[in-house]
């Protein structure tokens, strides 16, 4: 399958990057959102990976525009994310529309739970 990453933390890019290409995945990765929801919508990903704490567009910010372009409103995406209380996830699904939520750091296990929903 096919993914696209887009946080601002190196070490997390190269963490999740590492970790799905050693379970057989080709991935992208971008340190900011500038330019990506174009790519989203020539491309095809089977999930984008979105970080919430970004200097220039939060994911909230983001994954609305995503949302709100004809092009890219079924894109799957997951919030990858230290924000992991309850109540940050319950707001990253319900409220800002995510189809799934990782808390930062992630297992390979847990990882695979989620990419099994997809």
């Amino acid at each position: 399958m096919r993914f696209l990453i887009i946080d601002d933390s190196a070490v997390d890019r190269h963490f999740l990057t590492t970790l799905l290409e050693t379970m057989g995945h080709e991935v992208e990765a971008y340190d900011t959102t500038e330019g990506v929801v174009e790519k989203l919508a020539t491309g095809r990903y089977g999930s984008v990976f979105l970080d919430i704490v970004m200097p220039e567009k939060d994911g909230y910010k983001f994954l609305r525009e995503v949302r709100l372009n004809q092009r890219t409103v079924n894109q799957h995406v997951i919030f990858y994310s230290s924000k992991s209380t309850p109540v940050e996830i319950a707001y990253g699904l319900k409220r800002a529309g995510a189809n799934a939520y990782l808390a930062k750091p992630t297992t390979r296990e847990q990882l695979e739970r989620t990419l099994h929903k997809i």
